[in-house]
Formats: C-alpha cells, sequence, structure tokens
C-alpha cells in the first residue's frame, strides 16, 4: 500500500485518522496502541507472511533491552545487533554471497528464492540506534508499545526517514490534538502531504518514462546513443530525487497528521558544492547514522589521517551495499568514499575550490555515480559510459523538457519542508493545495505508477 496509491489515500487514512481522533478523544490511553495496531495493519496489507517476522524483531529486541537493563549484560547487546544483521544478510543478501562464492572454480553453489520484507533495511538499523545507545546508557527502557510503535510507525517503516529514539519517543505521551497549534500542525501535515505526491507523481513518475527503457535497453546488451545516454543520466538523477524525497515529504506529512514530528530528510542536494556537503543534505538520516554508528565507531577522524581515511572508505562501502545486494551497489559507495577521502586531502592541503567549480564537479561525480546506482550490472553501466562520450552513436536528440523543468525545480526551487512551514495561514493557500491535490488524483488516474526505487531497500 504505497502513499500515492488510491487504497491508501481514500480508505486507510481516512479510516486511521478517525480511529486516530476517537482514541484520542474518548480513550487517550488507547492512542498509542491503535496506532501500533494501525502500523502493523498497514504493513501488513502488502504482504501479510511478513507481519510475523516485524512482530518477533520487535519483541525479541525489547527482550534484550529488557535484560540489559534489568541485569545489566551489556553483552546482549552487540549479540543482539549481530542477530538483527544475520537477518537482513539471509532475506537481502544470501545470493549475493552466493554469487560471489560462485567465482571460485569448483565451489558447488545453490541460489533460493528469498522474499525480501519491506522495510527490512530500515527497521533493523532502528533497532541497532536503540541498543546501542541502551548499552551506552542514554536510552531508557520503553514499555511493548512504545518501542513495537518506535519501530513500526507506518509513516517510516518502510522507507525511513531513519529515527533516532529520541527524536521521536517523547512525542508519544503527547496529546496531539489538545495542542494550541494543533489545526495549524494538521493543515501543514497535509500540505505536506500534498508537497510530496506532486513531487513523486508530476515529476518523478514521469521522468521513469524516459529513464527505463534505456537502462533496459543497456541490460539486453544494445548500443546506447549519446541523446539516449545523457537522457538516461540526468533522468534518472532528477528521478530518485523527486521519488524518493517526494515519498519522504508524505512521511513526514502523514506523520504531522498524527501528532508526531519526524526529523527532515532531504535539503537541496543538488546545490551541494561539495560531496562533504551533497552527503549532509541528500538523505540525512541515513547520513548520520553511517557517520554516528560506522564511521565514529571506526575512528573516525580522532585517530589520525591514515584512519580517517579508511573508515570513510568503509562506511561509505557498506553504505552502497546497504543500499542493494550488488556488486555495482558496492562500487557506487566505495566512489563515494574514495572522493570524499580526496575531499579531506584537499582540504588538509588548504587547497581553494571556488563554490561554481565544486558544484559543477560535485554535480558531474554524483550524476556518473547515479549510473552506476541505477545499471543492474558492470556491463549496462558500461554501455551507458560509453553512450555519454559518443562511442554508441552520435544521435544528439534528448527529450530535455521534462528533464529541465526537473532540474530547476531541483536546484533554484525551496525545499518541501522549508517551503510548507513558512507559508502564512491563508484561505487562498489552501484553496492552491486543494487545487493541487485534484490534479494529482487526475494524475494518479490517468497513469498511476505505483513504483518507488527505494522500495528494493
Amino acid at each position: 500500500m504505497l502513499f500515492n496509491s488510491f487504497i491508501f489515500l481514500f480508505a486507510f487514512l481516512p479510516a486511521a485518522l478517525l480511529a486516530h481522533w476517537a482514541v484520542e478523544r474518548f480513550r487517550p490511553e488507547w492512542r498509542l496502541s491503535v496506532l501500533l495496531g494501525l502500523s502493523l495493519f498497514f504493513y501488513g496489507y502488502w504482504d501479510w507472511r511478513f507481519v510475523p517476522l516485524l512482530v518477533c524483531s520487535i519483541v525479541l529486541n525489547w527482550l534484550v533491552a529488557k535484560a540489559v537493563t534489568r541485569s545489566r549484560l551489556s553483552v546482549l547487546v552487540p549479540l543482539a545487533i549481530a542477530a538483527n544483521l544475520l537477518v537482513l544478510a539471509v532475506f537481502k543478501y544470501f545470493n549475493f554471497f552466493i554469487d560471489l562464492a560462485a567465482l571460485v572454480p569448483g565451489l558447488p553453489t545453490r541460489h533460493f528464492e528469498i522474499a525480501l520484507p519491506l522495510g527490512i533495511s530500515f527497521f533493523t538499523f532502528h533497532h541497532i540506534m536503540y541498543l546501542t545507545d541502551l548499552k551506552k546508557g542514554k536510552a531508557p527502557l520503553y514499555d511493548p508499545v512504545r518501542y513495537g510503535l518506535y519501530i513500526a510507525f507506518f509513516p517510516q517503516v518502510l522507507a525511513g526517514p531513519l529515527v533516532r529514539w529520541s527524536e521521536i519517543m517523547h512525542q508519544f505521551e503527547e496529546r496531539p490534538y489538545k495542542r494550541p497549534d494543533a489545526a495549524e500542525r494538521f493543515a501543514r501535515g497535509l500540505m505536506l502531504l500534498v508537497c510530496g505526491l506532486a513531487k513523486k507523481t508530476l515529476l518523478g513518475d514521469p521522468l521513469s518514462e524516459y529513464v527505463n527503457p534505456i537502462f533496459q535497453a543497456a541490460a539486453a546488451g544494445k548500443t546506447i546513443a549519446l541523446g539516449e545516454a545523457w537522457q538516461a543520466m540526468l533522468g534518472f538523477t532528477f528521478q530518485i530525487y523527486f521519488d524518493f524525497s517526494g515519498y519522504t515529504d508524505m512521511a513526514l506529512g502523514l506523520a504531522l497528521l498524527f501528532g508526531i514530528v519526524l526529523p527532515q530528510n532531504f535539503d537541496a542536494p543538488y546545490r551541494s558544492v561539495s560531496l562533504q556537503d551533497f552527503w549532509r543534505r541528500w538523505h540525512m538520516t541515513l547520513s548520520r547514522f553511517l557517520r554516528d554508528y560506522l564511521y565514529i565507531a571506526m575512528g573516525g577522524n580522532r585517530k589520525g589521517l591514515a584512519i580517517q581515511l579508511g573508515a570513510l572508505f568503509a562506511t561509505m562501502t557498506l553504505g552502497g551495499l546497504w543500499h542493494g545486494a550488488g556488486l555495482t551497489f558496492v562500487a557506487w559507495g566505495a566512489a563515494h568514499g574514495l572522493v570524499l577521502g580526496a575531499g579531506v586531502l584537499w582540504r588538509r592541503a588548504g587547497l581553494p575550490m571556488p563554490r561554481l567549480a565544486g558544484w559543477t564537479l560535485t554535480m558531474l561525480f554524483v550524476m556518473l555515480t547515479w549510473v552506476l546506482f541505477r545499471a543492474t550490472s558492470f556491463e549496462a553501466a558500461l554501455r551507458i559510459y560509453e553512450g555519454l562520450i559518443g562511442l554508441g552513436g552520435a544521435d544528439p536528440s534528448i527529450k530535455w523538457r521534462t528533464i529541465l523543468v526537473a532540474a530547476l525545480v531541483a536546484v533554484l526551487g525551496p525545499t518541501a519542508w522549508a517551503f510548507v512551514h513558512r507559508l502564512p495561514p491563508r484561505r487562498w493557500i489552501a484553496l492552491a493545495f486543494a487545487i493541487l491535490f485534484v490534479v494529482v488524483l487526475f494524475k494518479i488516474g490517468d497513469d498511476a505508477n505505483y513504483e518507488f526505487i527505494y522500495f528494493q531497500f
């Protein structure tokens, strides 16, 4: 059940809001239990067979937290983290490791058809953040309902943002509809939802029509002409941004409807003037996780230059592997790790970098590496790269209008989060968003595209 589907917008969401309002009004002590039940129903709508996995994950990790709190058996935390990562590895990476083993001559291997549970990467990382902070004495023990809601809260369970326990747990104690700004919060939540729907439906989804056929042709071994290659690279650069940031805006807006503020996840990343700046703006909550729970744990910048460069490379390579079970994702992450390391050396040398040059180089690198991210194999990526320099033919034609509009909005436009929260409370603004919502609904009905890129992660 995607946020941009009619079944969600006109069935689940109204029913969930009505149920939430009713318990908030008449039985506030049931509010969190109802939200947890709604979240589990939402998660199970796609495939009910994965609900026991999510529930068992919540229960077992909570039992570990309880044991650590009561008996001070802190050794249980690394064991629990290892178990979480093992479950993730089995579901997401088992066949990937089998493929690596198959590279060894004479080693018998066998593939297994293992379905990937939705959101497993995200809820696994939520467990890791909480357990790590619990071991450090930063996080308290919560009751099972609150902990379960932290993990399974439906706006963020499938695709983030990655929320720290300290950012959300205290909000569970509030009476959201009793706040003096409750109506304004609700309205801004609706506006964020509409902004996210518009970004994904009016910009992200149309770009997929320009991108997918070309990458499919490259995967099939066909030669990619110059114009096709640039169309594919530029198109995917803005498709993934509007697809993912739009879905995140929807998540933030939906959470506000239920009285919960989730952290911002995108801050105009295509305005970045360095790769370091890019990762401070793109999927910001993942960047925080990688920094605080991997990079710093490996030594960060506290143990010398060599350790810092090694930690950067390892962190980004693992970050690439987190995105997908394929060597192209590993190569994408490794490339970012190498260039981030080069940026450290550049800054240490005190060398200047004009902002325009920094932006140009950053965008060019990000776009070129998105090809690796999107391609299904190195061979397919190579055909795109060959096309970019004209080795696949000199056909210069490119469907530039939608790509140009997307580029202008992505680079020059405000972020939805900042835009919505700066708007004054005016009736004409509400009317404008209502009209935009109707336009989006007609687009969904006319050409429903229920693809969401980050569902595979």
